[in-house]
């Protein structure tokens, strides 16, 4: 044979054998896998997850058959408890944080010989370790809503400011050049809006932000002995644990900033909310979560703002930001519940979630997404706050809201010393916590 003939003769050769090793090792696409028709009910919005439901589809070949019913979050306990109760519940829920303690009893954890705990912490950000228990999972992380500060690029450019602060004690200096007052020491414009909490918007998401920057983790999460559940107990006092080390410089910051008396002095009660001073341009920095990025751009067209990242304690050892995070879990009274974890694992895969990315413009869950970055202009923000964010479950977020506010206001109004609120705070949250 010639050596063109023995080249030819070599590359079909090779040819063959990759066509059957590629037929042997092929295992079939998500777009080509039969996944089980089921109901979820959730507090996400549904006009985001229907479109995201809408994009994955048109991409298979094999429908997803979810329908999906978005439920308030004032009156979503009280459905989801009756439903149950008739034997009508859903297959799986979405639900933020904050209420999946609550009916932690009323899913099932996915065990770790399904999902083991190493595959789940290095696939999905470090927040969703809230929901590891000792035997499995209480739900697959879904999406990530993080605290984010938006800056008013006038206002700085206007003091000589050339950006954004990117650790707290920036402030300082900030006060000085961007609060503004009239004669009498009546706030006409400030730096920063904290201090109060009825009309600081996400006070409690905020004020959380620095305890977990500060190293406190706000609640303890503990598995019952007889491995029944878990149970919360408050990080934030000296019960238990000395909390009150990590939570007090935390909430003696927050608090300084409606001291009149403070050299920091930059709101008060008085004042429009944080939001409506942003947007009419009398704040220069705002604390709000990533999802309220168009509607702020909505709102004021002509407001000249930016996203950054949430500011940082100086030589801090804990880089965090508060997300609100949705996971998705499977109901005890699941039809069927191997079939629903099928259809919930296919939801969260990173090709169905980058989907989500484009519905919700919120960043992705997934490490090996965040990883792959963005160049978005704000979604480079939000890709990075992800991989930050950090939360606490709880047992009722109006309760708690109320027994924060309740902690600062009594600083504020010179009721306690900031030791003293948080002692007194904590063992009431304490009690909230092990009420469920």
């Amino acid at each position: 044979m010639s050596k063109f003939q023995v080249t030819i003769t070599a590359l079909f050769i090779i040819f063959i054998i990759a066509g059957v090793t590629l037929f042997a090792t092929y295992k079939g696409s998500s777009n080509t896998t039969e996944t089980a028709s089921i109901n979820i009910w959730g507090t996400f919005p549904s006009s985001v997850f229907d479109e995201y439901i809408s994009k994955i589809n048109s991409t298979r070949s094999s429908q997803l058959k979810i329908d999906y019913t978005e439920i308030s979050e004032s009156s979503f306990d009280k459905t989801f408890i009756e439903a149950l109760a008739r034997g009508r519940g859903p297959d799986a829920i979405l639900v933020n944080q904050d209420s999946l303690y609550r009916h932690s009893d009323k899913v099932i954890p996915i065990p770790f010989d399904t999902l083991p705990q190493r595959n789940f912490q290095d696939t999905f950000i470090q927040q969703s370790e809230l929901y590891l228990t000792q035997t499995g999972v209480l739900a697959l992380p879904f999406v990530v809503d993080p605290i984010v500060m938006y800056w008013n690029r006038d206002s700085f450019t206007n003091a000589g400011v050339s950006t954004y602060p990117k650790f707290w004690d920036e402030f300082t200096k900030l006060n000085v050049d961007l609060t503004q007052k009239d004669v009498n020491s009546n706030i006409r414009k400030s730096a920063i809006a904290l201090g109060e909490f009825s009309n600081v918007l996400h006070a409690r998401e905020i004020l959380g932000t620095l305890f977990l920057q500060s190293g406190n983790s706000i609640t303890f999460k503990t598995t019952n002995t007889d491995d029944t559940g878990i149970t919360l107990s408050s990080a934030l006092g000296s019960r238990n644990f000395d909390g009150i080390k990590t939570s007090q410089p935390a909430l003696d910051f927050f608090t300084q900033f409606s001291n009149p008396s403070g050299a920091n002095y930059s709101w008060n009660r008085s004042l429009p909310s944080s939001r409506s001073s942003f947007l009419s341009g009398n704040l220069a920095t705002y604390f709000g979560f990533a999802s309220e990025v168009r509607d702020l751009r909505e709102k004021n067209p002509n407001l000249n703002f930016d996203v950054a990242p949430m500011p940082q304690a100086r030589g801090g050892k804990n880089r965090a930001t508060y997300g609100a995070m949705y996971g998705l879990s499977i109901v005890r009274s699941a039809v069927d519940p191997l079939g629903t974890f099928t259809t919930l694992s296919t939801l969260v895969a990173p090709d169905a979630l980058a989907e989500m990315v484009t519905a919700s413009y919120l960043p992705p869950v997934r490490r090996d997404m965040i990883g792959r970055g963005s160049l978005d202009l704000y979604l480079s923000i939000f890709y990075d706050s992800a991989l930050i964010s950090r939360g606490w479950l709880d047992t009722d977020k109006m309760s708690s809201n109320n027994i924060f506010r309740s902690i600062v206001e009594s600083v504020t109004s010179g009721k306690k010393d900031s030791r003293q609120a948080l002692q007194d705070g904590s063992d009431e949250y304490d009690i909230l916590l092990k009420s469920i």
